[in-house]
């Protein structure tokens, strides 16, 4: 079976390419969860946030942006010494900076789904690459998306990160056009 390159031998990031990568997410709390993983992941791995994500899940409530919404300084002590989870002040402080700037977002346009897919025109931007190298850091539409969000007080979210969002929530489908998950994701959409 052909996957994209990217897809290591390891089972997790295995499931996580088969199971979830380019899907279309529609949920507020997992677009949520992704905001988050792909903060946290800025400067390492994507296999290095996937292997700690059930430990980011427990240390930020599932992610549930309200509870987030209102940690303190105290929480952010407690996840400095929570080996479950990068221990990055910074993206700590960005994790409940961003669940704030959520909120926001979701009182105004009803939803961060209904926000984020403006993006996109509401629909999944379908590629056709043939190879990883082929495949843009960045695109027009990550730096919009970026951009918007640095104005609405989001923090690591950067044009390339924004991209590595939108490709793991299906706002863009980037399998590679051998990958066996192409054209699955695509029938899922329709």
């Amino acid at each position: 079976m052909k996957r994209c390159d990217w897809s290591t031998s390891d089972p997790v990031y295995i499931q996580y390419h088969d199971e979830e990568w380019g899907v279309p997410v529609h949920d507020d709390q997992k677009l949520f969860e992704f905001l988050i993983l792909e903060g946290a992941q800025a400067g390492l791995s994507w296999i290095t946030i996937l292997k700690r994500r059930d430990g980011y899940r427990n240390a930020f409530q599932q992610f549930d942006a309200e509870i987030v919404a209102r940690f303190t300084d105290r929480d952010i002590e407690r996840l400095m010494g929570n080996s479950g989870i990068i221990r990055n002040r910074l993206k700590i402080n960005s994790a409940i900076t961003n669940a704030r700037a959520f909120l926001k977002v979701q009182e105004e346009f009803g939803s961060f789904d209904a926000y984020a897919w403006r993006f996109v025109d509401g629909r999944q931007k379908v590629n056709a690459f043939k190879q990883m190298a082929d495949i843009p850091a960045s695109t027009k539409e990550s730096e919009a998306f970026s951009k918007d969000l640095k104005q609405r007080g989001f923090k690591f979210v950067g044009p390339t990160i924004v991209y590595a969002h939108m490709q793991a929530t299906g706002m863009v489908n980037d399998h590679l056009v051998s990958c066996f998950r192409y054209r699955e994701v695509m029938e899922n959409v329709k």
